[in-house]
């Protein structure tokens, strides 16, 4: 016998097993009770589904509409319910609670045990078909609510229409609901378990949500799988030429409406159109996209997102993201993603606190809360959570065709003490500092992606010297392909900053970088966020007048690409972009008006041109056999000399740097091979803004003289503040 008490349950939203009530019921003696909960209903009749007959009287439903029906049986082909609603309404609606579960038993089981790599393709909305009926299935995980429902624009957001099943076999609630088609606003509510109704929740799987102010998620197809490449994977290879250019879309370039003035973000198609050919042109080979996850917040640049697996509202929708992506490609270009798996952030609609409990995040604040960006932390030693965010990983390699993830904020992930102040912090089991779990989810996330996406690469922005962080996890590294190399970035920049006068006393600097330059396959970032914060930009870091600094960041440049390593360099730096980033404003292409600016961008496309078409310069960038000193230790002068070595040994092309605003006429360096060394770049040039001065007609010819340690040398003209480079002719 039905208690009144359930009836209340169902009616004001607070029963946790709603379809033990709700729908059919076959009963002993072989009919069938169904009953129906429809707020604002006022009576309801049940129509045959296959030849729409009556299969019982109208009726009334009591006044919160809740109604009981008893048939002799349920017909084969099931039912319609015609409600009569109290507007003087009428309509044929589905009942959710007659159909069947939506997770099978394997799903369940792997979601029990936390196992499913792809956890997106169950969890979430998905539009599909249950007994021929087109809508959607919704499933969340929330293991400690009393009751989760899905509200949306569908059933007036209202938690009591909608009341999901719990399959208590891994914590998921589930339903379908027929009649939802994509393009549905919805959420999640949910009843914690002390009775608190918590704000409503976007669905953490979902592939589309508003954007902001908007907080809903959108019912949206699932992408289809994008076919691994090979020729995707060699370009990734540790020795092929990875020049990435660092995107933050939202601020690269805006489109501004003729008539009005107006600026706006560009679409999918549009990046497609500008972006993906002036990084071709450019020479890159790959894009780094800043985080494209949807984020509630403009200025935190995508680095705290809510919807981990919608890409940003802000450009389009998903399909808009697998033609950029393709269009890249069709241009040799691959794509990254700044991908944040350290943190999330506390806004009310995201994962804190998210079934009434630290469901996502560490209980305790000393382990849960970054006290620097104010968000939370996963909590990595739940298989649950670790899956979320694995799946996530294969979910933008898999779907979208995405060539490697660049992983944020490692270091923090790695130290349980990450800029924590004494008794701040939980040692690890062993009392230690390190983050065992995050270790262990790096760790699986990089053995997995190499075995389930092997054409995609990850990359770790790691700024601490935790061993290993790129070398593979059967020889006790993190496994990531490369790692940003941090140190590098602040020496060399500091370095660059002195006046040249004072250069001669920090000559290590620049050097210094060499003693551990193949540790780690290292990728040598100037980033966004070198240039933020009242950093000021890459130009006004550099000392001197405006010709000094020009000249300054030219030489930089050509150091960086001489240097071992993998380039990376954010927007705008390529044409030294005056002022300080700003995330709301495009990039001042204006300034490509003066030659200064626009010589720059023509040295930065020469460099890309030349590292990618001289093996010297890229195949051997993580090993050290590609590299020699020829003479570190002219301070006096400052200037650098190395040698860059492809596989192939003939293929030697000799850098040398000098500092200082000086001339160096009849400077000797000392090569290893006889024959003619040409040059082949010249950061002084007059076409990228120089003096044009350097060696006569750029060549030089070996002679047998024993110099800096080698059996032969060449005499060069060192223009002021450049980099020049020569390669070696038998």
């Amino acid at each position: 016998m039905l208690q009144s008490a359930d009836i209340q349950q169902i009616c004001n939203g607070s029963h946790g097993n709603p379809f033990a009530l709700l729908g059919p019921h076959p009963q002993p003696d072989g009919s069938v009770t169904i009953r129906t909960f429809l707020p604002g209903a006022q009576s309801v009749q049940i129509l045959d589904r296959l030849r729409q007959q009556p299969l019982s009287e109208r009726t009334a439903c009591d006044a919160n509409g809740f109604l009981t029906v008893n048939l002799p049986v349920l017909p084969d082909a099931s039912y319609f319910l015609q409600v009569q609603w109290s507007d003087g309404q009428a309509s044929t609606v589905e009942d959710p609670y007659r159909f069947g579960p939506v997770l099978g038993d394997m799903d369940i089981w792997l979601l029990g045990e936390g196992t499913h790599l792809r956890p997106y393709e169950i969890l979430g909305a998905h539009p599909r078909s249950m007994d021929g009926v087109a809508g959607t299935s919704f499933a969340v995980w929330a293991p400690n609510a009393a009751r989760v429902s899905v509200v949306g624009d569908f059933n007036f957001w209202d938690g009591r229409r909608h009341p999901m099943r719990l399959r208590r076999e891994c914590g998921v609630w589930e339903i379908f609901l027929p009649g939802v088609a994509v393009g549905a606003l919805y959420k999640f509510e949910i009843l914690a378990s002390n009775g608190e109704v918590l704000p409503t929740r976007s669905d953490p799987y979902a592939r589309q949500a508003e954007l902001r102010p908007g907080t809903a998620s959108i019912v949206a197809p699932m992408p289809p799988v994008q076919p691994p490449s090979e020729l995707r994977r060699s370009a990734n290879a540790l020795d092929a030429p990875l020049s990435i250019y660092e995107v933050h879309l939202g601020s690269w370039r805006r489109i501004v409406d003729a008539a009005t003035g107006a600026s706006r973000w560009p679409t999918w198609d549009e990046l497609a159109n500008l972006l993906v050919p002036y990084a071709q042109e450019m020479g890159f080979t790959h894009l780094e996209l800043l985080p494209i996850s949807e984020h509630p917040f403009d200025g935190s640049w995508g680095y705290q997102p809510v919807g981990l697996y919608a890409p940003t509202a802000r450009f389009g929708d998903a399909t808009g993201l697998v033609r950029f992506v393709q269009r890249c490609h069709d241009a040799d270009i691959g794509v990254l993603l700044d991908w944040v798996p350290a943190h999330f952030p506390t806004d009310p609609h995201g994962l804190g606190n998210f079934d009434g409990t630290h469901l996502y995040e560490y209980s305790d604040p000393r382990e849960g809360f970054h006290n620097d960006w104010k968000t939370l932390i996963y909590n990595l030693g739940r298989t649950e959570v670790s899956n979320f965010l694995l799946g996530n990983g294969l979910y933008w390699l898999e779907r979208f065709g995405i060539d490697g993830l660049r992983v944020d904020a490692v270091a923090s992930m790695l130290y349980r003490d990450y800029s924590r102040k004494p008794g701040e912090w939980i040692p690890n089991a062993h009392g230690g500092r390190e983050n065992l779990e995050s270790i262990a989810f790096l760790k699986r996330m990089n053995e997995v992606i190499g075995q389930e996406r092997p054409s995609a690469i990850t990359l770790a922005e790691e700024s601490t010297a935790f061993p290993a962080v790129s070398r593979p996890t059967y020889s006790g590294g993190l496994g990531f392909h490369y790692k940003w190399n941090l140190g590098w970035m602040h020496d060399t920049l500091q370095y660059m900053e002195r006046n040249p006068v004072h250069r001669k006393h920090h000559q290590n600097e620049m050097s210094f970088g060499l003693v551990y330059a193949f540790n780690e396959n290292f990728v040598l970032p100037i980033s966004h966020d070198e240039v933020v914060h009242g950093k000021g930009s890459l130009l006004r870091k550099m000392p001197g007048d405006r010709w000094q600094q020009f000249a300054n960041l030219r030489a930089y440049l050509g150091f960086m690409y001489g240097h071992p390593g993998k380039k990376l360099l954010f927007m705008g730096c390529e044409f030294a972009q005056d002022r300080e980033w700003n995330h709301d404003q495009s990039l001042d292409w204006h300034l490509l008006d003066d030659p200064a600016h626009a010589g720059v961008q023509h040295l930065v496309r020469d460099l890309n041109h030349l590292y990618r078409s001289s093996p010297a310069l890229h195949q051997r960038d993580c090993s050290g056999d590609g590299f020699e000193w020829i003479n570190h230790s002219d301070a006096a002068h400052s200037v650098l000399a190395f040698i860059r070595r492809g596989v192939d040994p003939t293929t030697l092309i000799v850098v040398v740097c000098n500092f200082t605003p000086t001339v160096q006429l009849g400077y000797r360096v000392g090569v290893p091979q006889a024959g003619t060394y040409r040059e082949r770049l010249n950061t002084d040039s007059a076409y990228y803004g120089g003096s044009n001065t350097g060696t006569p007609h750029g060549v030089a010819v070996a002679e047998s003289l024993s110099w800096h340690g080698k059996p032969y040398a060449i005499t060069l003209t060192l223009p002021p503040l450049a980099t020049v480079m020569f390669e070696w002719k038998a």
